[in-house]
């Protein structure tokens, strides 16, 4: 069966990105899909990447240690810096490579993701790195309008970079964004005649989630060494 990995950025306990990620994820297990792995950014958040894990970078380059799998990537491990940032990645990654779907609650903050998620696509990316066939569903909320043809499109730093990041650097062609947009016309006297479009956009971004989990639930298994190490670590 194969495997999830639902991580959640936002600040908020209840938030639409929370929301839509439980509705994947009870889809995902009505429709038989395998182990979930849940990783709260938000309430955990990994420390920014160090010199240690920069050198770590550099030596898996010269070294030409470019296959994503944990205990190739330890092989470039030397210095004491190097086992500290080590010891940060290696649970992060080890789940990241077990999971056949990867599940990101990503709320728009200031154009662009959180810190919080920034922080952990730093600790766990490194030179070279393939991660297809799996598959990544970033579940995304929007204070204002963002899509395409939208006058704000062009400042779309949320979901078009998570987007080019995974093609560009994982060789991810599988990755789709959902969005609610407009969630401040809930708050926001300015935007209160806009409330008509969020609603339909929230109600068509928790019917897609709902549709993924239920699709994603029984998309082969992919085989990774890696899973063990998931399991014992």
């Amino acid at each position: 069966m194969p495997r999830l990995l639902h991580l959640d950025s936002s600040a908020r306990t209840d938030s639409f990105t929370r929301r839509l990620g439980a509705a994947f994820v009870r889809a995902w297990r009505l429709n038989g899909g395998g182990e979930v792995t849940h990783r709260d950014l938000a309430i955990d958040p990994p420390p920014p990447i160090s010199e240690g894990w920069t050198s770590l970078c550099d030596t898996l380059l010269r070294e030409g240690i470019t296959e994503a799998a944990t205990d190739h990537y330890a092989q470039a491990v030397r210095t004491e810096a190097e086992r500290r940032a080590w010891a940060v990645t290696e649970p992060l990654l080890a789940e990241l490579l077990a999971a056949d779907v990867v599940l990101i609650g990503a709320p728009m903050y200031n154009f662009g993701v959180p810190a919080a998620l920034k922080a952990w696509i730093d600790q766990v990316t490194f030179p070279k790195m393939v991660l297809a066939p799996r598959r990544f569903v970033v579940l995304s909320a929007r204070g204002g309008a963002y899509g395409p043809g939208t006058p704000r499109e062009p400042f779309d730093h949320q979901g078009r970079y998570l987007l080019d990041f995974f093609h560009g650097h994982y060789g991810v062609e599988d990755a789709e964004v959902i969005s609610a947009e407009l969630v401040n016309s809930l708050s926001d006297p300015g935007l209160a005649g806009r409330l008509p479009q969020h609603l339909d956009s929230a109600a068509a971004a928790l019917a897609r989630a709902v549709e993924l989990g239920t699709e994603l639930a029984t998309v082969p298994a992919t085989t990774s060494a890696d899973r063990t190490l998931a399991k014992e670590g």
